[in-house]
């Protein structure tokens, strides 16, 4: 799978590259790596076409500017790239999610990963948030769901903490993959590795479902969520901003869900929900 790089030099950095970062995230792109000028932009190549940027507002914003390039990045090391910008989580000094050539810092929990494509700075912080739910909530012998998958962490933590079966799915080719390998690395025994869509759901129940995705997908998939997550299940939300709270509250209670929990990180934000 080919994606569009686009480089982003931006002055001033703030708030202009979290604004940035937000439009783009709305119109598709996937993954970002901040640097010190400005911002590396990832979408994939059947996504993009030459106007994605068309309604990105900041862009006209006089009070930054904002010039760019982008080009055809083929599949690639992506290991290469990410071990350039990314540093390792610490979740409230329990958990620590880090790659081989980091220090272990002996934490209670200690994932490690390489995954296959870069980290964006969202996803560090969806993925700190899910962590701390996952802190929060009785997993022993638990039935999950990591939809959405990625790299496979959030599938390897519920593990960590007593869950089992735990099934994990992507529909990139990557992931599903790198999952692979990330579940190995951590031996792990009881995940289960699926590539697709929430059509792998049919005749599935959960105890509990982690989607940590994007509002677009949470939205249009909620129905799936809500028939294979048992009743009195709990359902972890992440992947959206704070202002998208109220759109996805009112896409869950059509399907009996409660909100019992949120929280946000720099804009950011997480919910635990209830099926009633």
């Amino acid at each position: 799978m080919n994606y569009i790089e686009y480089d982003f030099k931006i002055s001033p950095l703030e708030p202009a590259t979290e604004i940035l970062i937000a439009e783009l995230g709305e119109v598709g792109f996937e993954s970002f790596v901040e640097n010190e000028e400005g911002v590396f932009a990832y979408i994939q190549q059947v996504d993009w076409s030459e106007n994605v940027l068309s309604d990105i507002q900041i862009l006209q914003s006089s009070e930054f500017e904002i010039t760019y390039i982008h080009k055809l990045i083929e599949q690639v090391n992506w290991n290469i790239e990410w071990e350039k910008n990314f540093n390792p989580i610490d979740v409230d000094g329990i958990v620590s999610i880090r790659a081989p050539f980091h220090q272990n810092p002996h934490l209670k929990y200690d994932i490690v990963i390489e995954p296959k494509m870069s980290f964006g700075t969202g996803h560090h912080e969806t993925t700190h948030m899910m962590i701390q739910h996952l802190l929060e909530v009785d997993l022993k012998d638990k039935k999950v769901l990591d939809m959405g998958s990625g790299t496979g962490i959030l599938a390897i933590f519920a593990e960590m903490r007593g869950a089992k079966p735990v099934d994990a799915i992507d529909i990139d080719e990557w992931c599903f993959e790198n999952s692979i390998e990330n579940i190995e690395r951590n031996n792990c025994e009881n995940i289960s590795i699926y590539q697709g869509d929430v059509e792998l759901l049919k005749d599935k129940n959960y105890d509990l479902i982690i989607a940590n995705i994007n509002r677009n997908v949470l939205l249009a998939d909620m129905a799936q969520y809500a028939k294979c997550l048992n009743s009195k299940g709990i359902l972890l939300l992440s992947g959206f901003y704070t202002e998208d709270i109220p759109i996805l509250e009112e896409e869950t209670l059509k399907y009996g869900f409660e909100i019992i929990a949120q929280k946000e990180r720099n804009n950011w934000a997480s919910l635990k929900l209830i099926k009633h």
